[in-house]
């Protein structure tokens, strides 16, 4: 086990953001394993602010991923890695881009990376394996835990009359897949409000106009969104969360709150390692297809109250 003050160990990670929010876990038993070390994040510029805030990481350098064959900023990425003299690096990326790090830039650093066999279910599940081969520890990492993500919002829910008992629905994804969406929220909403539940929304910067046609409240913040860490606020403090395949799921189930995530085909709850106990997937083949009736069964269910 590496302890010496002076070492510098590396952990790759670049996104996306559901998948920084899992890799909670492997920190947590990096940090156990190497407690005398500086435990440096390697990421993408989107996730600088975010990652910073995470305990168990001393500093976070910033990856841009340029084309390899882009002379300046590749010779860049070379003399900032090689000038931190890392004693160990551990790739949670594991893409063909790091393995590339590995044979050309970090070849002499012990590099603790893809295992071999067949590919894990999911990708959180790959963490465990993988660090202890390596000689670690792997409690957490089946369990990350990002309450340290989550700010106090209580003013900002008071000041839009959010009223407890709510739900958080994250109708949302990323514009690149659309078809993660289920597109019946504003009928649930309807359908929570008619039972007694308050409804939040908070919406990114690009679904600010679809969350508007949701009953209930849509929290913007005073900059015209929520940051990452008012949205977890909001979330830790809901009484159950509704959402896509997306981010903020993987938050709202790594926070430890009751929720439900909302699959179509395009992949399986398994595969994204979403859930957690208390937070589930419910899985169909066709989403639009999927009734509000059946997820505010579900979700009622889970709350244990009847439906009235």
């Amino acid at each position: 086990m590496i302890e010496k003050h002076t070492d510098r160990i590396l952990v790759i990670k670049h996104g996306a953001f559901g998948d920084l929010v899992q890799i909670d876990g492997a920190l947590r038993d990096i940090r156990a394993g190497h407690p005398g070390a500086e435990i440096v994040l390697l990421t993408t510029p989107p996730f600088r602010k975010l990652m910073s805030r995470c305990p168990h990481i001393d500093r976070v350098l910033i990856d841009t991923r340029a084309p390899l064959w882009a002379v300046r900023p590749t010779l860049k990425l070379i003399r900032m890695l090689r000038s931190e003299s890392f004693a160990r690096v551990y790739d949670l990326q594991k893409s063909s881009r790091t393995e590339h790090y590995r044979k050309l830039i970090l070849r002499k650093v012990e590099w603790i990376g893809r295992r071999p066999g067949p590919p894990p279910i999911s990708n959180l599940s790959s963490f465990a394996p993988q660090l202890a081969a390596a000689g670690l520890d792997t409690t957490h990492c089946p369990r990350p835990d990002v309450t340290w993500m989550a700010d106090d919002v209580s003013t900002l829910l008071a000041a839009d009359g959010v009223r407890s008992p709510y739900v958080a629905l994250i109708p949302g994804c990323s514009a690149r897949h659309p078809h993660k969406r289920w597109p019946h929220y504003p009928a649930l909403a309807d359908a929570l409000l008619a039972r007694g539940y308050d409804v939040v929304t908070a919406p990114g910067p690009d679904e600010i106009d679809l969350a508007k046609t949701i009953p209930g409240h849509t929290l913007l913040g005073p900059n015209g969104f929520l940051n990452w860490f008012e949205l977890a606020g909001v979330l830790r403090q809901a009484a159950f969360v509704i959402g896509n395949d997306t981010g903020p799921s993987h938050v709202a189930a790594c926070l430890g709150r009751p929720g439900l995530a909302l699959f179509g085909p395009h992949t399986s709850a398994e595969r994204t390692g979403i859930r957690r106990p208390g937070f589930d997937a419910l899985e169909v083949p066709d989403l639009g297809a999927l009734t509000p009736e059946t997820v505010v069964t579900e979700v009622l269910t889970r709350l244990g109250r009847d439906r009235v």
